[in-house]
């Protein structure tokens, strides 16, 4: 049976995840409140993150700031495109 959370981002009860993402106390809270669907949406936000920003996530430096624009995505005021962020054109 899968294990349900009630989701901060959909706002209502959805399948959650199996296992935190990464440690510590921001992992331990997205498991608790954020539904597999959400950390989907969250990972295709994230991709268009480190490709904007440049983000290098085996440095601290990189993976601070995406650890901080998770963690607004889902518990704050929502992470932010990028300054310069155009979406490509659908041809």
């Amino acid at each position: 049976m899968a294990r349900m959370v009630q989701c901060v981002k959909l706002g209502q009860e959805a399948e959650g995840l199996e296992k935190p993402p990464f440690k510590g106390p921001l992992g331990q809270r997205v498991f608790d409140g954020v539904s597999k669907q959400a950390w989907k949406m969250w990972l295709e936000h994230s991709k268009m993150l480190i490709n904007e920003f440049r983000l290098d996530l085996m440095s601290e430096h990189g993976q601070r700031i995406w650890m901080t624009e998770c963690e607004k995505y889902f518990f704050g005021e929502g992470a932010a495109l990028p300054p310069d962020f155009k979406p490509e054109e659908s041809k």
